[in-house]
């Protein structure tokens, strides 16, 4: 009896299987119909007057239908999170619309002005997006950035929740450098709640890709200690090997070139039994095998791959191992379901008219109504619903960052110092004088903090760790820098990638959005290796991360290490950086305010990310001359923030040297052996070319931005010819002519750099004293 009853109990499991796997076909198709037909209203029904490509990625976004249908219908939790490989991005459309988390009249809109994005975007797209990705290589590891910016969360001050975080990525993405960077980084082994998914379809942008390198994939990833499932063949390409033959069929896809594969998807069922044999000894009974296979179910069982098994894909989102990170290698037919399925030119082909009514009918959609949903009361319906609710997530409440000062009211430094020194006291000084903000700020570096001077910062907040470990150094009384690593720590440290530190800067500083709970992240490198980090910094920015990016030492003032180790587009890169402000600040006092100013952007809707550009020259700060009365100190602060101020004023001036950072010193100078000349000379540090040029547009009616710094520190009666100094390309100051249409001649490094003193490297550039006077007098005599 007991026997009957489980044989009852496990036919029952076995059809209510059979009936979730059949709704979920269902589910999938419709999304395959619907990600096809956005693509298709987009290139071939909404008017195009200019007759320019629209384009949409109809094959790409097929090879994923089932993977997507699987993870949102089945595995998905409202905690987890899921970055979607940039030309998928109907499918993630197609599926919010499911999930009544997207209007129909949006469906219309791909790659339409204020429609759905070209690729997922967390800040335009008008559905639920939870990465931005579109920058192969950037969107794929930014979970494992979101990660760690979630337990750091969680740890501190909680509401982050518990989620996975997934990736779903195309294999030929796996050529980026930035996924083998990120994968190996040693925080990342421990990070058991990603999972990445592979869409492998051995197809890439042109062609099909040559010879078969899942193998070394899957070591790649297992060696770096991640858990690596392979869903390669489905249930009915199973079933087929475990009859007479099966064996040696398998064998012979197994040994088969992608090339093959892909040519055999494009032949007629009477073509595969001809040529999918092959020779030898087992041509003979393969050949027998797939005789027995009618001309509708030879083809189909070729194209059972198990990246489109919705089964085997849901037992594959079941066994994920939440120990260590997970990789899903799921074989695919590149426009699986399509008529141009396989075809190695499919990338971006877009099906005709009459292909598209074929496949509706297929499909059992209607080409004139095809945005229809499933009806009210079908079992697809009450998945979706039942899917809608089980992902809908609570709202967080957004609480402020707590006040960042503006100023520490400290009395200004005297005596020599650098602007890279500044920095380590200012976030030391913010853990007395502002504890709450100070407790906000996580800093980051890549394997640099104490070539930085962030030593004594470590000392204070520790380094963050999941867990707390020895610090076997802690009794060295030669030991300076302590390296406590606990959960409560403040400062990250990873391997030596800057793709790693900036991927990780942009989701700390996209926790306000994701969780309601603001951090301040502060990211150190060099500053000749901002260029490396400078794409996937911009994309974090773009996704909604405010942060502080702080190069440093910087140019070529960095004399001694020569050659391309001295940065020279920089200080122009961060004017041209959408959603941040730049900062070159020369002396301490005003790397504080404008390190304060750049906090105190942060972690808000309407905040910013920031670039400062340090230094390590000493100089002497008492050159600042800072005020003492309180009402003209705040005044100079504020024009510190503002991008510039006047630091020399001559009672009749016939140029101005403006100069930025390390070459303040330079600029006085020449200053003064201008005047010696009877040539009057003023003074301007300039703080943010950024803001300044921002405030020249405002001035022309082109932005919302204030433009009142202009006028008090290039008023009208006392323009003069200019000469601008920068240690960077000289045309980042190039436009302060225009404010006044006065003469200018700009100064800066066009030249890789030379080993050698200070005094040396800035003659050979002709960015020293030597060279303004000359430019000035060339100017006024």
């Amino acid at each position: 009896m007991v026997a009957e009853l489980s044989a009852v109990g496990g036919n029952g499991r076995v059809r209510a299987r059979e009936e979730e796997l059949a709704v979920l076909e269902a589910v999938g198709q419709r999304v395959l119909w619907l990600s096809t037909a956005i693509i298709d209203h987009a290139n071939r029904v909404r008017p195009n007057p200019s007759g320019l490509k629209v384009g949409g990625h109809q094959a790409s976004s097929a090879s994923m239908t089932s993977i997507m249908t699987a993870l949102w219908f089945h595995a998905l939790t409202a905690e987890d999170r899921v970055s979607v490989k940039p030309h998928a991005s109907p499918v993630l459309h197609a599926i919010n619309y499911l999930l009544g988390e997207l209007d129909e009249s949006y469906l219309t809109t791909l790659r339409a002005f204020g429609g759905l994005q070209s690729y997922p975007s967390r800040s335009k797209d008008p559905d639920p997006v939870d990465y931005s990705t579109g920058s192969v290589g950037i969107g794929a590891t930014a979970p494992l950035w979101g990660a760690l910016a979630r337990r750091y969360v969680e740890g501190r001050f909680g509401g982050a929740g518990r989620g996975r975080q997934y990736s779903l990525l195309g294999d030929a993405e796996l050529d980026e450098g930035a996924i083998w960077e990120a994968i190996q980084d040693p925080m990342v082994p421990g990070l058991g709640e990603v999972v990445w998914v592979v869409d492998l379809n051995r197809q890439s942008l042109d062609r099909v890709v040559p010879g078969i390198a899942a193998n070394r994939l899957q070591g790649m990833f297992a060696a770096a200690g991640w858990q690596v499932i392979t869903l390669k063949y489905g249930h009915a390409l199973r079933e087929l090997f475990a009859r007479p033959g099966g064996e040696a069929l398998h064998a012979r896809i197994d040994a088969m070139d992608n090339a093959e594969y892909q040519r055999l998807l494009r032949c007629s069922a009477e073509e595969l039994r001809e040529r999918l044999p092959g020779t030898g000894s087992t041509a003979g009974p393969i050949a027998d095998l797939i005789l027995s296979l009618d001309d509708a179910s030879l083809p189909a069982a070729l194209r059972n791959l198990g990246g489109h098994d919705i089964g085997a894909l849901m037992d594959a989102f079941d066994s994920v191992d939440d120990t260590r990170p997970t990789v899903i290698f799921a074989y695919t037919v590149k426009g699986y379901g399509l008529p141009t399925e396989g075809h190695p030119q499919n990338h971006s082909s877009l099906l005709t008219a009459d292909q598209m009514r074929t496949l509706a009918e297929r499909l059992g959609t209607d080409p004139d109504q095809p945005w229809a949903n499933f009806p009210d009361g079908s079992p697809e319906a009450a998945r979706c619903a039942a899917a809608a609710g089980r992902l809908r997530r609570p709202g967080h409440a957004a609480r402020q960052v707590p006040a960042v000062p503006a100023d520490l009211a400290r009395p200004a430094p005297t005596g020599s110092g650098n602007t890279q020194q500044a920095l380590g006291r200012v976030l030391l000084d913010l853990t007395r004088r502002a504890p709450e903000a100070a407790a906000r700020i996580v800093t980051v570096s890549p394997d640099v903090s104490s070539s930085t001077n962030l030593g004594g910062w470590l000392n204070k907040v520790g380094v963050w760790s999941p867990t707390e470990r020895p610090n076997w150094f802690a009794d060295d009384a030669e030991t300076i820098l302590q390296w406590r690593e606990r959960p409560t720590g403040q400062h990250v440290e990873l391997g030596i990638a800057e793709t790693n530190l900036v991927g990780l800067l942009g989701e700390l500083g996209a926790t306000w959005s994701r969780w309601g709970q603001p951090l301040l992240p502060i990211g150190v490198v060099y500053d000749p290796f901002v260029n490396r980090a400078l794409e996937p910094w911009s994309f974090g920015i773009y996704a909604g991360g405010q942060s502080i990016l702080v190069g440093t030492p910087s140019g070529v003032t960095l004399a001694p290490e020569g050659g391309a180790h001295q940065s020279i587009t920089t200080p122009s890169l961060g004017i041209e950086q959408p959603g941040c402000v730049t900062f070159e600040p020369a002396f301490a006092i005003d790397t504080e305010w404008c390190l304060l100013a750049a906090l105190g952007n942060l972690g808000k809707p309407e905040g910013s990310s920031a670039y400062l550009r340090l230094s390590t020259r000493p100089v002497d700060q008492s050159a600042a001359d800072v005020p003492s009365d309180p009402a003209a100190r705040e005044r100079r602060r504020r024009q510190v923030t503002a991008g510039a101020y006047r630091l020399r004023r001559h009672e009749n001036p016939v140029v101005t040297l403006a100069a930025m950072g390390a070459l303040v010193p330079e600029a006085l100078a020449a200053a003064d052996r201008l005047a010696a000349l009877g040539h009057g000379a003023d003074v301007v540090c300039v703080t943010s070319p950024d803001l300044l040029f921002r405030a020249l547009q405002a001035r022309r009616g082109l932005s919302q931005d204030p433009s009142w710094v202009l006028d008090q520190v290039f008023p009208a009666d006392r323009a003069t010819p200019l000469v601008t100094v920068v240690d960077g390309h000289p045309h980042t100051l190039a436009f302060l002519g225009t404010i006044h249409n006065t003469p200018v001649t700009t100064l800066g490094v066009t030249r890789f750099g030379q080993s050698g003193s200070i005094e040396d490297v800035y003659r050979y550039h002709g960015i020293d004293t030597d060279s303004l006077i000359t430019a000035a007098l060339d100017l006024v005599d």
